[in-house]
Parts: structure tokens; C-alpha cells; sequence
């Protein structure tokens, strides 16, 4: 089976680096399945999961923003962060989450509503691929 290699990047170093027989993300454009020999591109991603398959296994990532950057044989992914679901500390994304929510539900002026929104995001994505809700 032919794989292209998938590199998982953040400001904190490498996430992961690994062959995958397909890659399934979301751009900011909509959602992408890229396979091996896949033409150049160059794509902002939204905060969501990657999900990376391989011999009927797959692996997901959580993943806030970034970009990716596919080449034939090999996929780049650039992202702000990138969490695998046992690395995501539950309890600080469901705080998050509430927090985020309590921001929107204030109705204050000096609340920044694109910034809570882009937070509570961030927390469900987190709490989606941890597998809980």
C-alpha cells in the first residue's frame, strides 16, 4: 500500500512524523482527504481534527489552526497546536469551555466575542477528540 509521510509541527517542536495511507482535515475552503501523489497545496486549516489512516488503524489529532502544505510523497502540517487525544489534559478543556461560554453569555462591552468564540472552538475540538463531551 502506498503511503505519503505526514509531519505534525507546532511552535513547541514536533508532534508527530509518521506514514499514513491517507490524511482527512479541515481547511478553511472545506474539508480534504489527501492520498499519495496528491498535487501541490498549500491550505489554512480551521481549529478541527486531522485524522490519519493507516492499515484500517487511525490516528486524529486535535489541531487549532495553521497550515498544511502537501507535496506528492509527503504532507506538512503547520499548526498553532497539535494534541493527541491522550495528551489532552480533560479538565482544563472543560474549563476552558466554560469559561469561553460564560464570556459569550455576559452581553459585556469589553468582552472580546471573536476571541471567546475562537476559545470555546479550541475546548469542544480538545473535548471531541479526548472522547468525552
Amino acid at each position: 500500500m502506498k503511503t505519503v509521510t505526514v509531519s505534525v509541527v507546532t511552535p513547541d517542536g514536533p508532534v508527530l512524523e509518521n506514514a499514513y495511507e491517507m490524511v482527512s482535515c479541515k481547511a478553511e475552503n472545506g474539508e480534504l482527504g489527501i492520498l499519495p501523489g496528491h498535487i501541490p497545496l498549500v491550505a489554512p486549516l480551521t481549529i478541527s481534527s486531522v485524522r490519519l489512516k493507516k492499515e484500517g488503524d487511525e490516528d486524529e489529532l486535535a489541531v487549532s489552526g495553521g497550515f498544511l502544505e502537501v507535496r506528492p510523497d509527503n504532507v506538512t502540517i503547520l499548526a498553532q497546536s497539535a494534541e493527541k487525544p491522550g495528551d489532552i489534559d480533560v479538565e482544563r478543556a472543560r474549563k476552558a469551555k466554560e469559561r469561553a461560554e460564560r464570556r459569550l453569555q455576559s452581553k459585556q462591552d469589553d468582552i472580546d466575542f471573536k476571541r471567546a468564540q475562537l476559545a470555546l472552538q479550541r475546548a469542544v475540538n480538545r473535548l471531541d477528540i479526548a472522547g468525552t463531551k
